[in-house]
């Protein structure tokens, strides 16, 4: 017991220069946070990898934009169930239902990859209802993982926002998210690249293991309820007058009447929204340039390398303090450091086109948003009230990332026809050059938003009031 105890104080010593002073039980906690957090990642990270390989194999790079279309369709009525699902049962129960389903249905996805995949040649040659079930598969599958991004990922953070007061989520949250990026170090190159290490020719056994982890959340999280004292449950407490009113509002579109209702809620819809259209387009011309170099478990093992990648320079930047930016100079600084760093991103995305640069600069883009720019948005959702934590930030995250994605997606189909009317290399240089002209007043208008949340936020917590 002693010695446990002198390793916790060891890593308290440690933590305290990148995050601050944590009291014993409070620290205790968000390990415990962080270790659930960092299976969750782990698993997504490893997802989004053979989500878009798969994708590709199944069904072709080309048909990526018109993925992301679909899968906007498709979460329409999951958040219709999930926000149904919130309603009737308590968040702990919430944290149970959500892995048991994804668990299982990762196992089930496993078993049809099997008599899926082949080689591209064998792939290209089936016609019929055979192509049909193969493609279909290829779009089921992909809309299955963006679900799981955004209804475990948004159900972990309303969790904890709901479980953290905002002097305690400055020091805690850019740790959980140090933690979780370990898993999402280990797991996509450990899990996603193994069957190509081993030779294999399909990617059953990576998912067989992912079904395995995700229902290894179940125990976490019940040891994390039974563990952690009841007082640093307890969640922000501000004066609102409409609290109770809003609560008691029924209906799955309860959240998206929440949004359109709060400017503050619409800054981060666009917060969000921004990022994702500017990425989407980077992260299409980089599927592309990779998929015309590596196909099957190949382009699996290639794209978990850029996730593991990402999560190790994220961690990184975690280690050696970007938390501090939102400790010391405030939330508002490190969301307003974002649109400037994206910026200059884009300038580079213009400038340079190899496969090289764009790993380099989808790497960098997604590492500083998880390190920086993703724990300042978390805590936006501390001075509201529940209803927003879960029901709102469910919509935000969910068709807020899905309709970005889906703008950018629409953008990215221009290229294909503007090499097909002007020839490759000037079509492409029409698709660089508008990329530019849509993406920079879109950062501009992302800056001023940063600053209004980020005043709004301090004013809140500093009047202890509850926003919306």
């Amino acid at each position: 017991m002693h010695r446990e105890s002198g390793v916790l104080s060891f890593f308290q010593k440690i933590c305290r220069f990148n995050f601050g002073n944590f009291e014993r039980e409070e620290f205790k906690k968000f390990l415990r946070m962080g270790l659930i957090f960092a299976l969750i990642i782990g698993v997504y990270w490893t997802l989004r990898p053979l989500k878009d390989a798969l994708f590709i194999h199944l069904a072709g790079k080309l048909q990526l934009p018109y993925a992301k279309t679909v899968s906007v369709i498709a979460l329409l009525p999951l958040v219709m169930f999930y926000t149904k699902l919130l309603e009737k049962t308590s968040r702990e129960r919430m944290l149970r239902i959500l892995p048991t389903f994804y668990g299982f249905a990762v196992l089930f996805f496993a078993i049809c990859m099997f008599f899926a995949q082949g080689s591209s040649e064998e792939i290209a040659l089936r016609t019929g209802f055979s192509s049909w079930a193969t493609k279909g598969l290829g779009y089921v599958w992909y809309v299955f993982v963006e679900s799981f991004g955004s209804l475990v990922v948004a159900l972990f953070w309303a969790f904890a926002a709901d479980t953290t007061d905002p002097t305690s989520a400055k020091r805690g949250f850019p740790l959980v998210v140090a933690i979780g990026q370990i898993g999402g170090i280990f797991f996509p190159y450990g899990i996603g690249g193994l069957p190509h290490r081993l030779g294999l020719t399909t990617d059953t056994l990576s998912m067989v293991i992912l079904g395995g982890l995700i229902l290894l959340i179940l125990p976490l999280v019940k040891y994390f309820l039974k563990a952690t004292p009841a007082h640093l449950m307890t969640s922000f407490e501000g004066k609102n007058e409409k609290a109770m009113e809003q609560q008691q509002e029924p209906g799955f579109l309860e959240g998206l009447k929440l949004l359109l209702k709060h400017k503050y809620l619409l800054g981060i819809f666009a917060a969000n929204f921004i990022y994702e259209v500017v990425i989407t387009i980077f992260d299409f011309n980089f599927k592309v340039a990779a998929s015309s170099l590596y196909t099957g478990v190949s382009l699996s093992h290639y794209l978990s390398l850029y996730g593991s990648s990402v999560n190790v320079v994220s961690l990184g930047c975690l280690l050696l303090g970007i938390s501090n930016v939102t400790r010391f100079l405030g939330v508002g600084v490190a969301l307003a450091a974002m649109p400037v760093i994206v910026g200059g991103a884009l300038v580079g995305f213009l400038s340079m086109d190899s496969l090289g640069f764009l790993f380099t600069l989808m790497v960098g883009s997604k590492a500083i948003n998880y390190a920086l720019n993703g724990p300042a948005l978390k805590q936006l959702y501390i001075p509201t009230t529940p209803d927003v934590k879960f029901k709102a930030q469910a919509w935000v995250e969910t068709f807020g990332s899905r309709l970005s994605k889906q703008a950018g997606s629409v953008f990215n189909m221009s290229l294909a026809p503007l090499q097909k009317g002007l020839g490759a290399l000037v079509g492409k240089a029409r698709y660089m050059m508008l990329s530019g002209v849509i993406c920079f007043p879109l950062l501009a208008l992302w800056f001023i938003i940063a600053i209004y949340l980020g005043r709004k936020f301090k004013k809140a917590v500093h009047e202890k009031s509850v926003i919306c």
